[in-house]
Parts: C-alpha cells; structure tokens; sequence
C-alpha cells in the first residue's frame, strides 16, 4: 500500500518520524518518577487503546484539533452554539427540528410535574406509568403492528432482543454494514452470524439456501436507512426472502422513522410495502421523536414474551416519564405536520445534488437525510472537518477504523430546518477547502 491516511509513502515516514521523536521527548526521565504498571494493570495495554494513542498523536503532529466531544450550548438541530459561536450544524438526528419546539418541551414538563424525572423502578416492579402505554400504542398504529415496547436505550434494544430470542442453535444473518449494536446482539445470542455484502440479496439468498436447514430459527436484520452511507434496502426483495425461506426479518428504523416516506412513517412507506410483512420493528426515539430510548414493534405474541423476559426490559429501570411525553408529543407533531418531512427530503436532495455538481463522492446516498462526502484518507477529512468548523460549519469526520482507510469521510446529516442559502454556502465552502488541501 502506497498511502496511509492520505500520505504519500514519504510524507508517511516523516510523520512516524515526528511521532517518534515525540514519543523520545516525552520519555520519563525524573528518577522519582513511579515504575511502570505491571502487564496485569497496564491500562495502556487496553484493546483499542494503542490505536487511539497514535491518533491523537498524528493529529497534534499534523496540527489537527480533535473534532469530537465539542460541548453544545443548548439545542441542537440546523443550528448549534459551540464555545460561544453560532455554527450551521450537520452533526444532528434532529432531523425535523422537533428536539426543543415548545410543544415538546411543555409534554416533558407536564410528565416531570406529575411523574418526577426518573420511573425509579423497572416497570415490571413498579415503574409503569400512563405515558408507556400511550407512547406504544402510539408506535404500533405508526407500524401497524398489534403492540409495541419501549426501552431505555436504542442501542440496548437491540443487543437484549437479538441476544434473548435466538440462541446457539439459530441463525443471524445481517448486513455488512448493520449497526453495531445488531452485531453485538448476535454475538451474545450464540448464533452462529453471517454478514452478507451491503444490500445484497443475492449473496444473503446464497448463504440462507446454503445454512437454513441447519438451523433451527432464522434472523434476518437489515435497517431501513443505513446511517454512514444514507442508502435504502429493497424493502419488498427482503420481506419475500425471509418468507422463501422460513425466517424472520427485523428492521431496524433508527435514521428512517421522520426521514422516509411521504409522512415519515419509515422504509415501509418509503418502498409502498405492508409493514405486516416485517416481522419486527425496532426504532429509537432519540432521533426524530426528541426523547431517548428505544422500542419495538410486532405481534403481541412477540412483546409479550419480550415484556416478561427480557433482561434489558426487564432489569432495567422503565423509560423516564418526560422522555416518554416528549416523544409522544414528537410522533404527534410529525404525524401532524408532514410538510417537515417534505422539506427535510428536499433539503437533503438538493444537498446531494450541489455536492455531486462540485464533484464530491457521495456513494450511494438517496439523499433523504443523510449524504457522506467520501474523500479517501482520514488526514484529508479530519482537515476539511477543521477548515469548515473555523467557518462556522460543523460536521464530523469519520475516520479510519470506523470505516476502512481509502473511505474516510464527512457526514452530513441534514435537517427540515436548513436553508437552501446555508446548504449552497456549505458546498462552497467543502470546495474552497478542497482545492486549498495540499495533493
């Protein structure tokens, strides 16, 4: 390989210089200094934690401010005040501007008066309160499925149902670009998982032919609108492989809840698919709907077996009342006023179409919400991130290992609150640092 993080195979050997160097000057000298930790308890010996050493030290070696855990004064969406500047923001799920509307807030305050701020109790003991029951049945009429359940974390929802429902007898098949916490579902189910390439059905119908009659239930996971790359599955294609071959099929609406469809109702409507076809939903409600959480939706057969056994519902305190009101109060709004969506999904086609006229990488994007600008190396994002924050734009790189190295990126996320003026000055600017970059 000829280039690492966007460096010419010379200029990569004069950084590990500097780092080096660096590292020499930085050796411990003071003979009062404490001994080093034995292998045991050597922290630094951490998995993940050599490499994130050599990143922060590449990133002070090429004069590169980390670009994460900036903190935020106040709400967050199209727009955001960071260390006492306005910045036009493309680092939020606050896809429909519903995160900090006055109704929302007033929903959140009303549960805080009358419920306090926590459930203090997991709700199978004696955290149940109304706003539960009103935010599921709210969920299962959107997905048109019998009942629903909330949890106190999208990212737990689906490591507890994975992990819960399918054991080491069973099968997870998902896509290669599935969410991490749908990987580590399967992990701890002890099915054996199976990635198949990113929306590729002939590849998943291939292994599911080859390993279905080896096994006793089949998953399938797919989500409706994959996250770092901003493409759709062929809803339709998957519901009919799942029914072929006996398994079942869970979508995962994290970034489609609010972005796809005509209403935003999610991929089903997207794609003109009866949702009965899928037989689990699963959504957050820290996106769209304002709050924090997690649900899914399906057969009453399904939640009930989930309501009474598994253990990220049932070991965990119940969804904090205000969370629960604010997100009821978000699904209402969306249902309610669905020229948010039409604007969001003109503003992200029209972002989509500015970026590829300049002559940006934006992969697969359908330009529904979320459109990657693919630049190659993650020296390349990480200083097109730095040079749009110093004008007032903030967008996170991502950066090698989260993807591979040749398809390091910035991630726009776009909003139903952005102006077509703020989305033409943003291109401007992604091409002014362009064509400043050094190669």
């Amino acid at each position: 390989m000829t280039e690492s993080f966007g460096l010419s195979a010379v200029a990569r050997a004069a950084l590990l210089q500097r780092l080096a160097k660096r590292r020499g000057e930085e050796t411990p000298t003071n003979p009062e200094a404490p001994p080093p930790e034995s292998p045991g308890r050597d922290l630094r010996t951490l998995p993940g934690a050599r490499d994130l050493a050599l990143m922060r030290e590449a990133g002070e070696a090429l004069g590169i401010e980390n670009p994460y855990f900036r903190p935020h004064q106040g709400v967050s969406g199209a727009h955001a005040r960071i260390g006492n500047r306005d910045f036009l923001n493309f680092a939020s799920y606050n896809y429909l501007g519903l995160n900090g509307d006055p109704r929302v807030s007033a929903a959140a305050k009303a549960a805080i008066d009358q419920f306090g701020t926590s459930a203090s109790a997991s709700r199978l003991a004696s955290g149940e309160r109304p706003d539960h029951a009103r935010l599921e049945a709210a969920l299962a009429t959107l997905h048109r499925a019998e009942t629903a359940l909330t949890f106190v974390s999208g990212h737990a929802t689906n490591v507890t149902v994975i992990g819960h429902l399918l054991g080491p007898r069973d099968l997870v098949l998902h896509d290669a670009l599935a969410h991490n916490s749908i990987v580590e579902g399967a992990r701890l189910s002890g099915a054996r998982r199976i990635a198949f390439p990113h929306n590729d059905l002939a590849a998943a119908e291939r292994e599911l032919a080859a390993q279905r009659r080896r096994h006793g239930r089949a998953l399938i996971v797919i989500e409706g609108h994959y996250s770092m790359d901003g493409d759709l599955p062929d809803l339709a294609r998957f519901t009919a492989l799942a029914r072929r071959h006996d398994a079942l099929l869970m979508v995962d609406e994290a970034h489609s809840l609010g972005v796809l469809g005509a209403t935003g109702r999610g991929i089903a409507e997207q794609c003109g698919v009866d949702p009965a076809e899928v037989d689990i939903w699963m959504g957050t409600l820290s996106k769209t709907l304002s709050g924090c959480g997690g649900y899914i939706a399906g057969r009453r057969a399904l939640v009930d077996v989930l309501r009474y056994s598994v253990p990220g519902f049932v070991y965990s305190v119940g969804l904090a009342p205000p969370l629960a009101a604010a997100s009821l109060a978000a699904l209402d709004l969306m249902l309610a006023e669905p020229e948010r969506v039409t604007r969001l999904q003109h503003n992200a086609t029209l972002f989509l179409r500015l970026a590829r006229e300049a002559g940006f990488d934006t992969g697969t994007s359908a330009g529904l919400g979320i459109v990657p600008v693919i630049l190659g190396s993650s020296i390349r994002a990480a200083r097109m991130a730095a040079a749009l924050f110093e004008q007032g734009i903030n967008v996170q790189p991502i950066l090698f290992p989260v993807v591979p190295e040749r398809s390091a990126r910035l991630r726009f996320f776009l909003s139903s609150e952005h102006s077509t003026a703020e989305l033409a000055r943003t291109v401007a600017l992604m091409v002014a640092a362009r064509d400043g970059q050094p190669g």
